[in-house]
């Protein structure tokens, strides 16, 4: 399986499901019926893109999108990334700050603004307004929009499981024999993320390197000459 093998598939899981349990189910089913050497060709080159979006500006970007700086949250932020496909993908490779552009995430940002109203009113004798924010829905994302789907990765790995009989089978083995491996676990000592490590706690290192999301997130230059109290993860942290 060449990369658009690969890329076929992923967008071709999205248009033949209509949730994301399905999507990860007929990916499985259409790997599953492939020789085992082309599920672990699918799984190389999921690695491979993986590694390719292990960069410290994509982790910035996913510590401001989702509010959350682990390591598995990001790997599980790339994961969703790559399953938008091969356009969105490329998009936020080319320039991480793209990816304020994806119609994906824009929706985010709209179910965000949109998940809490205020209401004011009046006490009975007219001299104090109340104001109190209201909820409009139980959650701020639904599951489905959520920006991280590590199920999606391990399609490859159940459909090699059951072409080789084993659930001990991995295609990780295979990987290595190929001199592949994975950049994950993104803030371990021994990581292998692309470019230079820099500090996404300061704020003018954001807004040279992401500037428009780190002004819709109202991320000034000229805020944070030194690093901020609730500065982002370290490796080895």
């Amino acid at each position: 399986m060449d990369v658009d093998g690969f890329w076929d598939l992923v967008e071709r899981s999205a248009q033949e499901s209509s949730n994301r349990e399905d999507r990860v189910a007929w990916l499985e089913d259409q790997l599953s019926r492939l020789p085992a050497e082309e599920i672990v060709d699918f799984e190389a080159w999921f690695t491979i893109s993986a590694d390719r979006a292990c960069t410290w500006e994509l982790y910035a970007a996913c510590w401001m999108i989702t509010t959350s700086g682990s390591s598995d949250g990001f790997e599980c932020f790339v994961d969703w990334l790559i399953s938008l496909g091969r356009a969105a993908f490329d998009k936020v490779m080319d320039c991480p700050d793209h990816i304020i552009d994806l119609p994906e995430v824009q929706r985010l940002f709209e179910m965000s603004r949109t998940f809490t109203r205020r209401r004011i009113s009046r006490s009975r004798d007219g001299g104090i307004r109340l104001i109190r924010l209201i909820r409009t829905r139980r959650v701020c994302w639904p599951d489905e929009d959520w920006p991280g789907f590590k199920s999606f990765s391990y399609a490859a790995t159940h459909a090699y499981e059951q072409v080789m009989g084993s659930d001990r089978a991995h295609p990780a083995e295979a990987l290595r024999a190929r001199g592949i491996t994975s950049a994950f676990s993104f803030l371990s000592l021994v990581a292998q993320s692309n470019g230079e490590e820099w500090d996404f706690s300061v704020s003018a290192e954001l807004m040279r390197r992401l500037p428009r999301l780190a002004r819709h997130y109202g991320i000034a230059a000229e805020a944070a000459a030194e690093p901020a109290a609730d500065a982002g993860p370290r490796r080895g942290s």
